[in-house]
């Protein structure tokens, strides 16, 4: 990653080439530079060759999978770090924890969410600026080590300094002159010296491998009184019969202001993240308090609501007007997540305000895409049935818009009418370009209405095999309106098995009569 642009070299590996082609796209259109590869293996030699910054990487792949190419990986980043994001279909808790252990930094679920991964990325980015920082820094100081001679100090096997060179004098303050003669403790801390003497005594010829090539850290003493952090290797060699002692002094200062940086980086990383958990849990609760309202207890009704995240973009809601009509919502938000789940609050405050006033289904569909067009960015859409139920008439409304056709079932479980998705989803369009305009019906004793996402008919099994329309009207028929909702729950349970849906779920059952 260069500091000029702040952009990263993006190792893309997945054996989809259409997958392969979409991040490219994506990741080219953030301005980062891209390297492909359509399995682990060649993953591992352009890891070697061109020697990306960041990897996202597919697991199920032939010739080498992804955990067995990220383990290798890892072993050759050696003491940088070169984070690693997992893409995969696998959703299931072990793929996650196999992945982590693997070595990856992170793991998202496929369809991939662009707007989270946007996010991840700029995230691995200014982790990436900071460890650059940091080896940038150490650099210098390594530089400066490597360029510039350390205080070399010999002295007699008494301690008695016979010379100095010039780095000496610049690390300790002291001249030449006024240091020889003088002993070798003037350059240290008096608390240090006798175990410093004592070091000096035991270095015997007869067994020099105790000090010679040792290096230790010890705190040095600055003329003017000041006290330094220093490395020092001694060694010895003999003139003359005599014995000197040679001492190569470092000042590590910089090495420690840089050690200290390190660990404040670490600490604000740790900060950050600790920070973000606690927000994503904030808005977890402030969305739950939102969502499960009392409303949604009426005897009438049966929902559930399955998130592919932390949060979902799908919402059901349910409420009686003060007149006596019943309005039921189905919400389902572009993408999954906390970006969906934020888009779809709008409707669900509107929907609660005006169906207290006993509007209409279509005075509500055009308020709910009136608020969606003025507020929504381009690209953002809210999917919905809207369904009122009169239950003095015995008559019925329903507009479905983006969302699966919803089904009147009678007391068999049985599909007696269907209403077809035929509208667009809100938000897209302005009023007078909407059909508003809801169809009507009627029912008999115990028919029931049922709603459902599209994440409900596109749910997977691990062979790739969607739920679908036909499943869920096969889960309802032949059953009584008590046990349909446990019925069905427990087909889309049967298909899943241990495998997670990868978008939002949502179903709802509301007894007509």
């Amino acid at each position: 990653m260069t500091p000029q642009n702040n952009k990263m070299k993006v190792l893309a590996v997945d054996d989809n080439r259409t997958n392969l082609h979409i991040l490219q796209v994506f990741l080219k259109k953030l301005g980062h530079q891209v390297i492909l590869a359509e399995n682990g293996e060649e993953a591992v030699h352009k890891f070697i060759t061109e020697s990306p910054d960041l990897v996202l990487l597919d697991i199920m792949m032939p010739v080498m999978d992804g955990f067995e190419a990220a383990r290798q990986i890892k072993a050759l980043c050696h003491d940088q770090w070169k984070p690693i994001i997992f893409l995969s279909a696998l959703n299931r808790d072990e793929n996650l924890v196999e992945g982590l252990e693997a070595g990856a930094d992170d793991y998202l679920t496929k369809p991939i969410n662009f707007v989270v991964l946007e996010a991840k990325l700029r995230s691995m980015q200014r982790s990436l600026a900071m460890q650059q920082e940091s080896i940038n820094s150490l650099r210098r100081v390594q530089a400066i080590s490597d360029n510039v001679l350390d205080a070399i100090v010999t002295s007699d096997e008494h301690g008695n300094i016979v010379s100095v060179n010039q780095s000496t004098e610049r690390i300790f303050g002291w001249t030449a002159s006024e240091l020889v003669g003088q002993n070798v403790s003037v350059l240290i801390p008096p608390g240090q010296r006798e175990s410093h003497a004592h070091s000096v005594e035991n270095y015997a010829p007869e067994a020099p491998a105790r000090v010679l090539g040792a290096e230790r850290e010890l705190e040095a003493l600055h003329k003017d009184g000041h006290r330094f952090p220093a490395t020092i290797a001694v060694s010895q060699v003999v003139l003359d019969d005599q014995r000197m002692i040679i001492g190569v002094i470092r000042d590590i200062s910089e090495r420690r202001r840089t050690e200290q940086t390190l660990r404040e980086n670490a600490r604000q990383l740790q900060e950050y993240y600790d920070q973000t958990q606690a927000e994503q849990q904030l808005a977890l609760r402030l969305m739950e308090k939102q969502l499960h309202r009392a409303e949604l207890q009426d005897a009438r009704l049966r929902y559930k609501v399955i998130p592919a995240e932390h949060f979902s973009g799908d919402i059901v809601a349910a409420t009686r007007s003060p007149e006596g009509r019943f309005y039921a919502l189905l919400a389902d938000a572009t993408g999954h997540g906390l970006t969906a789940a934020i888009s779809v609050l709008p409707v669900l405050a509107l929907f609660y305000r005006m169906t207290k006033l006993n509007r209409t289904v279509r005075e509500i569909v055009l308020e709910l895409n009136q608020q969606l067009k003025e507020s929504m960015p381009v690209g953002r859409f809210v999917a919905v049935t809207l369904a009122c139920l009169d239950e003095v008439k015995k008559e019925g409304q329903i507009w479905v818009g983006g969302t699966p056709e919803a089904f009147l079932l009678d007391r068999w479980g049985r599909v007696s009418r269907s209403f077809p998705s035929e509208n667009l989803p809100l938000g897209i369009v302005g009023n007078q370009e909407l059909t508003a305009q809801p169809s009507c019906f009627t029912w008999s004793s115990e028919d029931q209405l049922m709603l459902c996402s599209d994440g409900l008919l596109e749910a997977s099994d691990k062979l790739g095999e969607q739920f679908g329309v036909a499943r869920l009207i096969a889960a309802a028929a032949n059953t009584s309106p008590g046990e349909r909702f446990s019925k069905i729950e427990a087909a889309l349970s049967s298909h899943l098995q241990d495998n997670l849906a990868s978008d939002d779920i949502s179903l709802m059952l509301i007894d007509c009569a």
